[in-house]
């Protein structure tokens, strides 16, 4: 890469991963030489899919009780960048998200992610696009040298915004990773989240009753969720169960099949357990099979029969595992945030290193959170690069 004056060009910014963050990020820095990095052939791969091609972009009631990661450091950068200041931006720039919460409480949608895309494509004209292009490996002299499948690229500043590792038919790999390790960052625990469990031979009925779906509340940790719950050919899925697996490790979680309902005031009626609760039947044949109880008028169990049908509200489960990186939204872990300075993003161990996004360890729940952060954290950055 040569100027007219054939100096050899070095840009001031290199930015990795033209997701939602790298996006955000190149929009707002201007005069500069920035030049984009993306092993896609197109700009907004995840955002393209993301929330049923709805792009779940931000939320009501984001706040910093909503991720999972250090929540001062969360809180700093959500302060600077709100979710009324995205709307704002969105607005201004023609794209006019609107809450639906049919899925999660409070989720803006789009019209459609392609409008988020169009909308950064006319935004980032200013930018250098090197796509279909794989970093292998940085390394840093005087200045950051990336050596790619296309060659080598240098920069003054470096940015990665490359994600984690879910997704990986859409281009994702560990690059954010390999490069904080190669700069001696210390990594919290890497894992799939906002995925499905799959289950235990205790719960091998679930698969059973794959497709169907209901809400339930789900408590795990301190935290309790109510939503879609989706029976799975592996186990369980729905929005409900992708948020109790941000939180889960490797313990119990308890399930209310019958949320905001009393047992004991369904349990007056004479009709047969399958017919007197407002489950679905199909659900309940199987559940009772599970708990080896008949299904017998409501009103004629036992002491230790209603005992039994009790674990409706209180079931017990532990998942054997989840479904693993290729059905997950987001990766759990990453740079330790411990390593990076709140006020810019950037590598304490390292400077012009900067990590944004999904390759820091903060992961929010679903809803439009991990957008929120995507778009907080690169105008934090934007906002001190330069």
């Amino acid at each position: 890469m040569y100027e007219s004056d054939n100096r050899y060009l070095i840009y001031d910014i290199a930015i990795i991963g033209a997701g939602a963050s790298g996006l955000m990020l190149a929009s707002q820095i201007k005069n500069k030489k920035v030049i984009l990095i993306d092993t896609n052939g197109k700009i907004g791969e995840k955002i393209k899919v993301s929330g049923g091609a709805k792009c779940n972009i931000t939320n009501e009631y984001v706040k910093n009780s909503n991720y999972l990661g250090n929540p001062e450091f969360v809180k700093t950068i959500l302060d600077q960048y709100t979710k009324d200041d995205l709307l704002k931006f969105l607005n201004k720039n023609g794209v006019r998200p609107k809450i639906n919460a049919k899925l999660v409480k409070g989720t803006y949608f789009c019209n459609s992610s392609s409008e988020v895309i169009s909308m950064f494509s006319k935004l980032i004209t200013h930018v250098k696009l090197q796509l279909n292009t794989k970093v292998d490996e940085v390394e840093h002299d005087k200045h950051f040298i990336l050596h790619t499948s296309q060659g080598k690229i240098e920069a003054n500043k470096l940015v990665v915004a490359s994600g984690g590792l879910s997704f990986p038919k859409l281009g994702a790999s560990s690059i954010s990773y390999d490069i904080a390790k190669n700069f001696d960052h210390e990594l919290k625990t890497l894992s799939p989240a906002l995925v499905g469990f799959t289950v235990q031979k205790d719960q091998f009925w679930f698969k059973n009753l794959s497709g169907l779906s209901f809400n339930v509340k789900v408590k795990i940790e301190n935290k309790t969720f109510e939503g879609g719950f989706l029976f799975a050919h592996k186990g369980c899925s729905g929005p409900v169960i992708l948020n109790a697996s941000l939180y889960w490790k490797k313990g119990t979680m308890i399930i209310d099949f019958l949320p905001n309902q009393k047992l004991s005031t369904l349990c007056k009626s004479n009709k047969l357990i399958s017919s007197a609760l407002p489950l679905p039947k199909r659900f309940l044949v199987e559940f009772l099979k599970s708990i080896d109880l008949a299904d017998k008028p409501i009103s004629k169990l036992s002491k230790d029969e209603l005992e039994k049908l009790k674990c409706l509200k209180d079931y017990e489960f532990s998942p054997a595992g989840n479904f693993g990186y290729s059905k997950a939204e987001v990766t759990k872990g990453g740079v330790d945030c411990s390593q990076i300075d709140v006020t810019d993003l950037q590598s304490k161990n390292q400077k012009g290193l900067y990590f944004l996004g999904e390759a820091l360890d903060v992961t929010g729940e679903l809803g439009g959170y991990n957008f929120q952060w995507a778009f907080s954290s690169a105008f934090v950055c934007a906002k001190n690069i330069v």
